[in-house]
């Protein structure tokens, strides 16, 4: 497979771009080539399809880190419960408020509200925030990232006006899923929550982490596929970065051309999408950011958490959180993005639905 002819990879490149879909083999082929003049060609047609659509315009989109407390105990991530050196928060819906506050001088028009998967018994706690942050700020767009809940509260959620819900599948092979989690977690209950919020209405996002202990190429191949034929309006891509304090702190941490390589194959594949080059990129990177969008994504997420918390969501070792990461620095978010020859785009940036290739179904 490594030794396939360098214009054929390129042809597998072109044929992705023009019909949004290859075999098996060649999404294999595309992923395992380290001629760096194929992965270059890449991203150079990935990024021509996202300034095509997007024009130079990179989407913000505010970052709020609502809540630490998690009762799962994911192997990967630092928020597990079972992590007994972490210190846990909530914020307040009037701090969470706050924080929307600040983000909307700053010219936000998308708020994120991300937390672990707590044991809240008050649904209705959730419901009320959105609907404070939507009697408030009502040009906003609400995206949640809240992972898995009953219907009744994702129906709830969107009624009170949220728009957007982000829940990362993280692996569809379920040897690999088994790997990665604890016993009493299902992925098919993970795929069916994804299904009911794009039945619900959300504009849905899905993803994967890339490098996480026993994740192979084939594994890759499976999410493409999946990630394929759900057709989410938003994909999150990043490296998986080993945390403290977890069974995997002592593994590698993912690559980020193979990160990169998949940011590009989704972007050729679902030129609408909205794609962040996210947190983990630039935390492994120093610009991994700017390495993101020149393989085609169109999101990036500044932290709009209060400061004194940022540290305490410690999903992985030392996010990146300050800076161009952070709300407050938005001027030199600005100044990196004009380096590479983009700008910032502070509408809401929704997702745009377009027609597929009638040979795409």
């Amino acid at each position: 497979m490594t030794d396939a002819p360098l214009t054929h990879l390129r042809t597998l490149v072109d044929r992705l771009r023009s019909e949004r879909r290859l075999s098996a083999d060649g999404y294999k082929a595309l992923l395992l080539c380290a001629d760096a003049g194929v992965c270059e060609y890449l991203h150079e047609q990935a990024r021509q399809v996202a300034v095509e659509r997007f024009g130079q315009r990179i989407f913000i989109r505010g970052l709020i880190e609502i809540s630490n407390a998690c009762r799962n105990n994911c192997l990967y991530c630092g928020l597990r419960a079972m992590n007994r050196k972490l210190r846990r928060y909530t914020l307040s819906q009037s701090e969470i408020l706050d924080c929307c506050r600040a983000g909307y001088r700053l010219g936000f028009r998308t708020f994120v509200l991300q937390s672990g998967e707590d044991k809240r018994g008050d649904n209705t706690w959730y419901v009320k925030l959105v609907e404070a942050i939507r009697r408030e700020f009502p040009d906003c767009a609400i995206t949640l990232s809240l992972g898995e809940k009953p219907p009744f509260l994702y129906r709830r959620l969107y009624q009170a006006g949220a728009n957007r819900y982000l829940l990362r599948h993280e692996t569809h092979n379920a040897a690999h899923y088994r790997q990665l989690h604890t016993a009493h977690m299902s992925q098919q209950h993970r795929l069916d929550c994804l299904v009911q919020l794009k039945e619900i209405g959300y504009q849905t996002g899905t993803g994967i982490m890339v490098g996480t202990p026993g994740q192979t190429v084939d594994h890759l191949v499976e999410d493409i596929e999946y990630i394929r034929a759900f057709r989410p309006e938003m994909i999150g891509i990043g490296p998986f970065i080993p945390p403290a304090d977890t069974p995997f702190a002592d593994q590698p941490a993912g690559s980020v051309g193979m990160t990169l390589k998949l940011l590009s194959l989704f972007r050729l594949m679902h030129p609408a999408a909205l794609i962040p080059a996210t947190t983990a990129l630039a935390t492994l990177a120093p610009n991994g950011r700017q390495q993101g969008i020149l393989a085609g994504a169109n999101v990036v997420m500044p932290n709009l958490s209060p400061p004194e918390t940022r540290a305490q969501y410690a999903i992985y070792n030392n996010k990146a959180s300050l800076g161009a990461e952070s709300a407050e620095g938005l001027a030199l978010l600005a100044r990196e993005l004009n380096d590479i020859g983009y700008r910032i785009a502070y509408e809401r940036g929704d997702y745009q639905q377009e027609p597929s290739p009638c040979n795409n179904e």
